[in-house]
């Protein structure tokens, strides 16, 4: 229990001693603590540190090191797009930067002109991250709203053409290398094995991702979400949108930062890739695809963005072409993403009414399914032809043979994904009808207890 100032005062125990007098303004009262988001942080804590004990390959444990830092970019780039309403196409110019920077520390740090431990390679990178936003930032958040999109694509691309241009900074096509395992070790820790440095970079992302959480409880974090739903009224208050924009702004690209440096860190090596567009594409697409209006959405987009650019890509070279239609079937149908859908069913729960929807969510399930097979069918055989067309026209598909010359096996997929098609959109408007029955229901109760 926490204490805080109450207006009562007990009365004394002698009563010739006049009794304390409490500051004016001052309330004493006992609040109980959060005890749910003490059990949150402390699962995410546990997950952290637990996680490498599941697997056992260096392989593995670098998946789970991109995870991490991949949590860090998408909730710095959340930021802007979930918090500020601000959609940035070239986050990828602060975390790619920063890698760069901490690439260059890395190297001074082994030629013995800097004389940092390594462990503070993602703050060289934070820090690094926070001066180009400092002065990109300026520019950029002068405009909102479809200006500042452009804007910072323009720049995105800016500092992609200079990575080419500017060899002495960037390292050309190859880019730049290190070796991690510099200095003296501290306590036994060189950064050799994997394994030290996923913790290191789990302590990082714990950190930042706290520490991003606090700052939406901040007057300045309130203030931008202001700014996103009505900038009209906070300017009519007398607060500067600007200025809320750009100093929220370098705070991302400070965490952005942070990410570049754990990135270089993990990988030791930045290339022109870490700065391009399909990098800050990715941030974009997949804080969209986990639920950028919730806290926890990046966290889940993160999670598959390295899902789907490391193992996924590893089963299909069509892996790209899932990941658009996957995103235009959120758009389409969950625009919330992932952390939304989450969010809707566990109201739902909480006025014990999930049992009634598990099987019209089996059907929407399965008929997606099903769809999904038939169109996966038809791409394979479009991407043998055109990449494997030497090998022949037959290959095998989720166990079955297809023929990507035969005709019989372009209309069995054909037929595959209409029936799908039409069963999912048949199961989708019964289940639409069930959702807002039960939501009406939930409104009705709602009701029920406030006029209690």
């Amino acid at each position: 229990m926490s204490a805080v100032i109450s207006t009562t005062t007990p009365e004394p125990a002698n009563p010739t001693v006049a009794p304390p007098v409490a500051p004016a303004g001052q309330v004493y009262s006992f609040r109980p603590y959060n005890v749910g988001r003490a059990v949150v942080w402390s699962l995410f804590a546990a997950v952290l540190m637990l996680a490498p004990l599941l697997v056992s390959s260096s392989f593995a444990i670098t998946i789970l090191s991109q995870m991490g830092i991949a949590i860090v970019a998408c909730l710095s780039y959340n930021m802007l797009l979930g918090q500020g309403g601000m959609l940035s196409f070239g986050h990828a110019v602060y975390t790619g930067l920063a890698s760069f920077v901490a690439i260059h520390a890395l190297n001074r740090i082994g030629a013995g002109t800097l004389g940092l431990p390594v462990s503070l390679i993602p703050l060289v990178g934070g820090v690094a991250g926070m001066l180009f936003a400092v002065v990109l930032g300026f520019v950029t958040t002068k405009k909102a709203g479809t200006p500042f999109a452009m804007i910072t694509l323009g720049l995105g691309e800016l500092v992609f053409a200079m990575s080419l241009m500017v060899p002495e900074f960037f390292g050309g096509e190859g880019g730049i290398s290190a070796n991690r395992v510099v200095g003296k070790p501290v306590m036994g820790i060189t950064f050799g094995p994997q394994i030290q440095v996923y913790y290191l970079l789990a302590i990082y992302t714990f950190v930042c991702t706290a520490a991003m959480f606090a700052f939406t409880r901040t007057p300045l974090g309130r203030m931008l979400n202001a700014v996103r739903d009505n900038p009209e009224r906070v300017e009519f208050i007398g607060y500067s949108t600007q200025r809320v924009r750009y100093l929220s702004f370098i705070i991302a690209g400070f965490f952005a930062g942070i990410a570049g440096g754990m990135y270089a860190m993990n990988f030791e090596i930045a290339t022109a890739e870490v700065v391009g567009a399909g990098r800050s594409g990715a941030y974009l697409l997949f804080t969209f695809l986990g639920g950028a209006t919730f806290f926890f959405g990046p966290i889940i987009g993160a999670v598959l963005m390295v899902i789907a650019s490391v193992l996924l890509s590893e089963f299909t070279k069509a892996w790209l072409l899932y990941l658009g239609l996957v995103f235009l079937f959120m758009v389409m149908y969950a625009p919330g993403g992932i952390a939304s859908l989450i969010m809707m069913n566990l109201r739902v729960a909480a006025f014990g009414k999930l049992g009634r929807l598990w099987t019209a969510y089996l059907a929407l399930a399965g008929t997606a399914l099903v769809m999904l097979i038939g169109a996966a069918a038809m791409i394979e055989m479009v991407y043998h032809l055109q990449l494997n067309s030497a090998l022949g026209s037959t290959l095998h598909f989720m166990g079955a043979t297809l023929d990507a010359k035969g005709v019989d096996s372009w209309v069995g997929a054909a037929l595959v994904t209409l029936v799908g098609l039409g069963l999912f959109e048949v199961s989708r408007r019964h289940f639409a009808l069930q959702w807002g029955e039960i939501q009406g229901e939930i409104e009705k109760e709602i009701r029920r207890r406030e006029s209690l």
